[in-house]
């Protein structure tokens, strides 16, 4: 299994200094890859329909509060590395302009050398969607589909075109081109989510589903991929993992996956790998304090995860 983690990206760190220092301490680490979030705002009225729809108690965690925006947070660690791989996880592509969207990965894909993973997703959020989406949230779907038809003409070779009933994209030269195909990774766990990674995404991005789970959705979507003619083993798994600061240094015999030490953690990351998970991204910024303990997990996450022989 390869070990990847997520930057330090929101309110508790300088962005000016810790985002750069943490990518490129995780490349010298032995990160396999550094990933980011998209988190646009956050609202003041977290009650009704603005809740936080994947919580029981609906409120927004801190780990939300004024998130760089993360194609600038791609760029700067594209900019600092040369082997980590950068991934989004996720990007949501129904709060932007998909050309633009397109285009400004497919640069990022050219300045890294071609490392860059498009983790997607549609979003939750209405303050979100009120603040920033071209389509109602109703469309969400219809928009990400929208977004990765675009995403073909934009990274495929010129000239690129394309048309619906929203956009038309004239016969024309764009880029610079990703210097590798750009591997496209969907969250979502049931229906019309699943469905769709079945049927045209590089493979599932689980956030936080239990092991046993993700073997046996993984089973399924394999099967539909097949049912859709594609090849089944082309469908790939990427695991996040939404670590818990109360957790990390408990060891405790009754716990939910992902929490306890970090030895019950690996433990859990173990069972990922036979359940056919590729890579496991650890999000340490929600566990530390600031950029000092983040250095100081990322390297001991890595020490230990090596000992452990995952």
């Amino acid at each position: 299994m390869k070990l990847g983690v997520t930057l330090p990206q929101n309110w508790k760190f300088d962005p000016s200094t810790d985002l750069v220092r943490g990518a490129r301490e995780a490349e010298e680490i032995g990160y396999d890859s550094v990933w980011v979030a998209e988190r646009v705002l956050y609202p003041q009225d977290q009650t009704g329909i603005h809740r936080l729809t994947e919580y029981g108690d609906g409120a927004w965690p801190d780990v939300y509060r004024k998130v760089l925006d993360p194609l600038v947070a791609m760029t700067m660690a594209a900019t600092v590395t040369s082997r980590v791989r950068i991934g989004a996880s996720v990007l949501l592509p129904p709060l932007h302009m998909p050309y633009r969207l397109a285009n400004s990965l497919a640069a990022i894909g050219a300045i890294s050398g071609g490392r860059v993973i498009a983790g997607l997703g549609t979003g939750w959020s209405v303050d979100e969607f009120a603040a920033t989406a071209p389509r109602p949230m109703k469309e969400r779907g219809a928009a990400l589909e929208e977004f990765l038809d675009v995403a073909d003409a934009v990274w495929g070779p010129d000239p690129a075109s394309f048309e619906n009933e929203r956009y038309t994209l004239w016969p024309a030269e764009t880029g610079p081109k990703p210097a590798e195909r750009i591997p496209v990774f969907l969250g979502g766990w049931s229906g019309k989510p699943l469905e769709r990674i079945a049927r045209r995404a590089d493979g599932w991005l689980p956030v936080m589903v239990p092991p046993a789970q993700v073997a046996s959705t993984l089973t399924d979507l394999r099967k539909q991929a097949e049912e859709h003619g594609r090849d089944p083993q082309a469908i790939r798994c990427i695991a996040i993992i939404a670590l818990g600061g109360e957790f990390v240094r408990v060891e405790t015999a009754d716990r939910p996956p992902y929490q306890g030490s970090i030895e019950q953690i690996l433990g859990d990351l173990a069972e990922l790998g036979g359940a056919g998970v590729e890579e496991s991204v650890l999000t340490l910024p929600n566990i530390s304090r600031d950029i000092e303990e983040y250095s100081d997990l990322l390297a001991e996450f890595h020490a230990a995860f090596g000992a452990a022989g995952i």
